[in-house]
């Protein structure tokens, strides 16, 4: 069954869909869009347990796990282990530019802490899965101009420049070139 551009932007309304989101990115966008939503949380534990933003041995975990299944969803370990290292960047962005802000400011805003390996990460786990699959999908489409229609998509971030420039660097090997 084939969904319509409507069908999908109404699907994807929730996640931030907008008239200029192709139908083909829609998915990937959304799931992106998850992901870098919950680096302000992460953000808030790193800032209130003093820790890095940098977090080399999960970054490797995380990368390992994704090199190990890419195959079950149809990618080479290369693309599914270079799209996820722009992920985690872009997520590394959002947190440096909240604790950079908050620094500024001498404290961060009231927000409850939520738990980093009990609740943060089974979310990230399962968002890597969710990416892996779209990502998966996305290259057994042919998409005519794919990197103008991820700008075009990218556009509606404009009024928040640092999730504007986080989307840019999450989808910047999206509309690479790959072999499966």
């Amino acid at each position: 069954m084939r969904l319509t551009p409507f069908v999908l932007c109404f699907t994807f309304s929730l996640l931030g869909c907008s008239a200029n989101s192709p139908p083909e990115l829609t998915p990937v966008l959304a799931a992106i869009g998850q992901r870098l939503d919950l680096a302000q949380s992460v953000a808030v534990h790193k800032w209130d347990n003093a820790l890095a933003v940098e977090a080399p041995a999960r970054e490797l975990q995380v990368l390992q796990q994704v090199h190990a299944s890419a195959p079950d969803y149809g990618l080479t370990p290369e693309r599914a282990t270079a799209f996820f290292a722009d992920q985690i960047e872009a997520n590394k962005m959002i947190q440096y530019g909240f604790i950079d802000r908050w620094t500024a400011l001498g404290k961060r805003p009231p927000q409850q802490p939520r738990d980093l390996a009990n609740e943060l990460r089974p979310r990230l786990d399962m968002l890597q899965s969710t990416l892996l699959h779209e990502l998966g999908r996305l290259d057994r489409l042919p998409i005519k101009d794919c990197p103008r229609k991820r700008a075009d998509a990218l556009a509606r971030y404009a009024n928040d420049p640092l999730r504007h420039l986080a989307m840019v660097r999450a989808t910047a090997q999206l509309c690479a070139p790959h072999s499966s």
